[in-house]
């Protein structure tokens, strides 16, 4: 049986991890969780994720710097990066793109959107479809 897809969950918010932590486990999805930048830098080294959820507005090194940071090393560039913000504005959509982002999550989100999102990146993956289905908490 293949291993599940490991996710990378970058935020300095610990509601924000803990709950998109636990909507991605109870998805079938393996998560790893990060509170910066250069911990999310670490982390893909040593854990190797299938995908990387990281959000815009953080200390020290903010998700642009650490999303481009993944994308220009060539060990790394493949893996899909999701900013998630709450910043919703074309300059910031295109400021992602810029630094290599696969998409753009905008918060609140909704369980839904979050697993949407997941899926497209990792295509290949089936996930449950009692635990997809299941009504979802916002973000």
């Amino acid at each position: 049986m293949a291993e599940r897809p490991k996710i990378l969950v970058v935020d300095d918010s610990k509601t924000i991890r803990r709950t998109a932590e636990a909507l991605l486990e109870q998805a079938g999805y393996r998560v790893v969780t990060a509170a910066d930048g250069f911990e999310a830098l670490a982390l893909t080294a040593d854990e190797r994720p299938d995908l990387i959820l990281v959000d815009v507005m953080m200390p020290r090194l903010d998700g642009y710097q650490t999303c481009a940071l993944i994308k220009h090393n060539p060990q790394f560039r493949r893996i899909p990066v999701i900013m998630l913000t709450s910043k919703d504005g074309l300059f910031d959509r295109a400021r992602g793109r810029v630094a290599g982002s696969d998409e753009y999550l905008t918060k609140p989100f909704t369980r839904e959107e979050l697993l949407e999102a997941v899926a497209r990146h990792l295509p290949d993956q089936r996930r449950d479809p009692v635990l997809t289905s299941r009504p979802g908490a916002d973000l």
